[in-house]
């Protein structure tokens, strides 16, 4: 028997609970000028709101976020996927709040503050957000700027189901 797809709400607590308690996220971004995508693996920090990842400044993914202030994440198996659409801000790590420096640097297992090499920090503010699950629950889209682990909504806008086009649905 098949089970019942998740509600909205479940799927909410499910992807509070990713960003909460993964670590690791695919960082997908692309070179300005010929558009060559770029994809690596980097440490995140979750505070409620926004996203936080650290890159070396002379990186390619640290060049791309700087050029185009955008960001695709790909969060946890692909089986159980969460992917955020982003706008990014750039930071140095002397622009870093001690307390944001020390929790990042608790949940990720290094501290880019304590480096030579010359890191940056990128505070990512979700656009768009999609929550995948194999099985019979469609995959959830939502839209807007923010994802607020008080709020009633998993993001301010609406959440609406898709199919993965071959009819057989994600959740």
């Amino acid at each position: 028997m098949t089970p019942p797809p998740r509600t909205p709400h479940q799927r909410k607590q499910d992807t509070l609970h990713r960003l909460e308690q993964d670590i690791d996220a695919w960082v997908a971004t692309a070179d300005p000028a010929s558009g060559t995508p770029y994809l690596v693996p980097l440490s995140f920090l979750w505070d409620g709101r926004t996203v936080l990842v650290a890159t070396p400044a002379s990186s390619p993914t640290s060049r791309n976020l700087q050029a185009t202030g955008k960001v695709r994440l790909g969060i946890g198996p692909t089986r159980d996927l969460v992917l955020i659409e982003g706008t990014v801000h750039a930071l140095a790590a002397t622009a870093i709040p001690d307390e944001v420096g020390d929790a990042f640097a608790a949940k990720t297992g290094f501290d880019p503050r304590q480096l030579r090499s010359t890191y940056l920090y990128f505070r990512i503010h979700p656009q768009r957000l999609q929550a995948w699950r194999a099985g019979p629950a469609a995959a959830a889209t939502t839209s807007g700027r923010s994802i607020r682990a008080g709020s009633t909504r998993c993001v301010a806008g609406s959440i609406r189901s898709r199919a993965n086009g071959t009819g057989r649905s994600l959740g």
